[in-house]
């Protein structure tokens, strides 16, 4: 084994892992481990920038070959989804200083990370657990109200349901198989045999219910509202591109049609349509970014229908620039005490005279998940679009575009809320540096997301 093309290819983990354990000695040493932060950022950073040089690189390797690969393109994908933990460890600051948050998220970020170089089911599942198990924990990190514990209870059950369903239809694939490589699920896709349909439904369920599509989308709501704001914002970007960048790193290239579209189509449709209606009668804006992030899911799966070449391109911006408008928002959310007052929208009233940077932030932030020209959440959502239309499913894209109309009506409630309302009674505390920092990270890259588009889907 070459030892040191091992550790190239493996380094954005690597780093990952070191800064694991110097976290986990910063605790052991001291009770107050002051550094915690620092040492966390610095290692995702160079995680996100050891990923972009393997992709600048051009490497290719499979150090360990039929389990573990980089190529190119992946080693993009890991450092742009990397780069939005930056913003989201940023903003922990102010409820984390230290503590078991840090090296939780370290180890998460680390199951992702396998997670798009997995060759196997077996490093597919390892990475899907390790992503997915810190952030139950997670949930009921920062206990600022009761229904903390019923949030984190129910995403687990359901998240372990979705992983026994995973491992169900893994295991009917490979008795129908005879492999555990992933390229059986394409060949699987095109299968008519009893065994192999049912593996693939199976598989597929389970990355509806960890992506929160309907009717398995039962604990997004919850678990998003009962987190702290860190955390919410990490289960919305990070584990959701997780959950779409496994599904893609399965599916490939591989046409999809016949039943698997139709499922495909159908439940991701219905998906747009509930998120957006139910996300209007939301007084929380956790809760309301849950049910939008239930119709941003059902926006990513219709990438699927499009052809094989231009769905890694879209399926990957638009993760980014859902990514960055999310944490743009909650970076720039007013700090309060109390976590139930923070969260309601009535906080937001009139927000625009007691904090106008927070109020163009959120605004910004907003539009842009509605699609609106010139942000990147309308070049997002043309690439689904175009690509869907493209492969044939016209039908599908134009009620796909009719529901994500919907939307716009809950996204411009907010704007209404903080430009065009009375000041609500709220004591809002003067954010911290390091979260206008992540702020500003974020709204820079909307910016060159918004302005040079085109250079952004060059790069994919």
């Amino acid at each position: 084994m070459n030892w040191t093309a091992l550790f190239t290819a493996m380094m954005p983990e690597h780093l990952l892992l070191a800064g694991i354990v110097v976290l986990v000695a910063l605790e052991i040493i001291s009770e107050r481990s002051r550094g915690a932060l620092v040492v966390a950022t610095a290692s995702v950073s160079a995680a996100a920038a050891a990923a972009f040089w393997l992709y600048s690189g051009g490497i290719d390797a499979s150090p360990f070959a039929g389990q573990f690969s980089i190529d190119p393109q992946w080693s993009l994908a890991k450092a742009l989804v990397l780069s939005l933990a930056v913003p989201i460890l940023l903003m922990s600051r102010d409820e984390f200083r230290d503590g078991p948050f840090y090296p939780l998220l370290l180890s998460s970020l680390y199951g992702f990370c396998l997670l798009l170089s997995s060759d196997s089911f077996l490093t597919l599942f390892l990475g899907l657990e390790l992503l997915a198990l810190p952030v139950y924990t997670l949930v009921l990190l920062a206990f600022r109200r009761p229904e903390s514990a019923e949030a984190a209870l129910k995403y687990l059950v359901l998240g372990g349901a979705a992983s026994a369903t995973f491992l169900m239809g893994v295991s009917l694939l490979y008795g129908g198989s005879g492999s555990l490589g992933i390229a059986a699920f394409a060949t699987a896709l095109e299968a008519t045999d009893a065994m192999a349909i049912a593996a693939v439904v199976m598989i597929l369920v389970s990355f509806f219910l960890k992506a929160a599509i309907v009717p398995f989308h039962a604990w997004a709501p919850d678990a998003y509202e009962g987190a702290s704001v860190p955390v919410t914002a990490y289960m919305a970007t990070i584990v959701k591109a997780g959950a779409l960048l496994a599904v893609l790193r399965l599916v490939g290239d591989a046409r999809v049609s016949g039943y698997v579209a139709g499922l495909v189509a159908f439940l991701p449709l219905v998906s747009i349509v509930w998120g957006n209606l139910t996300a209007m009668r939301q007084p929380s804006f956790r809760r309301m970014i849950a049910y939008s992030s239930i119709a941003h899911a059902g926006y990513l799966f219709y990438a699927f229908l499009g052809e094989g070449p231009g769905r890694f391109q879209a399926i990957v911006f638009y993760l980014v620039a859902y990514g960055v408008m999310n944490l743009l928002a909650f970076a720039s959310l007013p700090q309060d005490a109390d976590d139930a007052a923070r969260d309601r929208l009535e906080t937001l009233r009139g927000l625009y005279a007691r904090r106008p940077y927070a109020a163009v932030m959120i605004g910004i932030a907003m539009l842009s998940l509605a699609g609106i020209p010139p942000f990147p959440g309308f070049v997002a959502k043309f690439l689904i679009f175009r690509n869907v239309m493209m492969a044939g499913y016209t039908t599908y894209a134009v009620l796909g575009l009719v529901g994500s109309y919907l939307g716009i009506y809950f996204y411009l409630r907010v704007i209404q809320y903080m430009f065009m309302s009375p000041t609500a009674t709220a004591h809002d505390a003067t954010p911290a540096k390091v979260a206008v920092s992540a702020g500003l990270l974020c709204l820079a890259a909307a910016i060159v997301l918004s302005v040079l588009p085109g250079w952004a889907i060059g790069l994919l």
